[in-house]
């Protein structure tokens, strides 16, 4: 595991529920506000599916965007916690 995606990993941990980001501001939260694809990317190997919550990480167009356990379990997921999806920080 690389040291960007650990901090992709603790920043996407404290996503509180029922709330989501975007992968651009997981990056900017990192300090790599241009690397939103490799957010994505380093999502897409989350280890940690049960502990880092990546399924609250959406388009910043509010679209569900990709999820490694596919996007109706993610819109599932994110439903049951009733997530609000004003991606205002």
């Amino acid at each position: 595991m690389t040291l960007f995606e650990k901090k992709v990993y603790k920043a996407v941990s404290r996503i509180p529920r029922g709330k989501v980001r975007s992968y651009k501001q997981i990056a900017e939260d990192i300090g790599s506000p241009r690397a939103y694809r490799a957010v994505g990317n380093a999502l897409n190997k989350n280890p940690y599916i049960g502990q880092v919550p990546c399924h609250r990480v959406v388009r910043s167009t509010g679209a569900i965007g990709g999820f490694q356990k596919g996007a109706q379990l993610k819109l599932r997921l994110l439903k049951k916690e009733r997530a609000s999806f004003n991606l205002s920080k």
